[in-house]
């Protein structure tokens, strides 16, 4: 998979788990250290590693793993590494507190596809 369906990939994953506003940048303009990062938030540190467990679990589906996690335990931030693509997911009160997107907003903002309708 090349670096941006895996970043699709994350995004979908983080929503089956309903993480909210969930987004992919697109970094290569502004940085060597990854193509794509995914960001996402959830309300609680169970929610939050509900939903990395999601991502890993997708992923690895398409036979891919991490290369590197961060922050598992603690279920505030993790950090998930897929070498070109990097998956974020914050507690909401972290999210706010680094704001990844202001750090990081001259990076261009990936269109999703629509979540289908139930």
């Amino acid at each position: 998979m090349d670096p941006l369906e895996v970043a699709r990939e994350a995004a979908k994953a983080a929503q089956d788990r309903k993480a909210r506003d969930v987004m992919v940048l697109d970094v290569r303009p502004v940085t060597l250290m990854a193509d794509y990062f995914v960001i996402s938030s959830g309300g609680t540190p169970v929610q939050v590693k509900a939903i990395a467990d999601r991502v890993t679990e997708r992923l690895k589906e398409q036979g891919l793993v991490f290369l590197h996690r961060e922050g598992y335990d603690r279920g505030r931030w993790i950090l998930l590494d897929y070498g070109d693509t990097v998956v974020h997911v914050f507690h909401d009160h972290e999210r706010a507190f680094y704001n990844l997107e202001r750090l990081w907003g001259d990076a261009p903002l990936v269109e999703m596809e629509p979540e289908p309708v139930e």
